[in-house]
């Protein structure tokens, strides 16, 4: 019925879930710092620039925590934070 339906210069499907999951992921881990209106208007080039580097600071920080769960393992596997214990033991009868 209509031949020109690919000839509307619209977003497709699929650009538009792409879209729209980098705006929320960019107002909702931008920790207040964007809203939806400014991350919308953004030029293209700057939107992927800023996206790119929120993606990496939580993958450092995602990186930077695994380390130090690393380290606060002991040898059964157990976590435990590094905290020294002060003062007497209570005893549990």
């Amino acid at each position: 019925m209509f031949l020109l339906i690919l000839a509307f210069f619209g977003l497709t499907p699929e650009y538009r879930l792409t879209l729209f999951t980098q705006i929320h992921e960019m107002v909702f881990h931008g920790q207040g710092g964007y809203d939806y209106y400014t991350i919308y208007n953004m030029p293209i080039w700057l939107r992927n620039f800023t996206f790119n580097k929120i993606k990496e600071h939580y993958e450092n920080q995602n990186q930077e925590q695994k380390k130090a769960e690393a380290s606060w393992t002991n040898k059964q596997g157990i976590p435990k934070p590094p905290v020294a214990p002060t003062g007497k033991r209570a005893s549990y009868k």
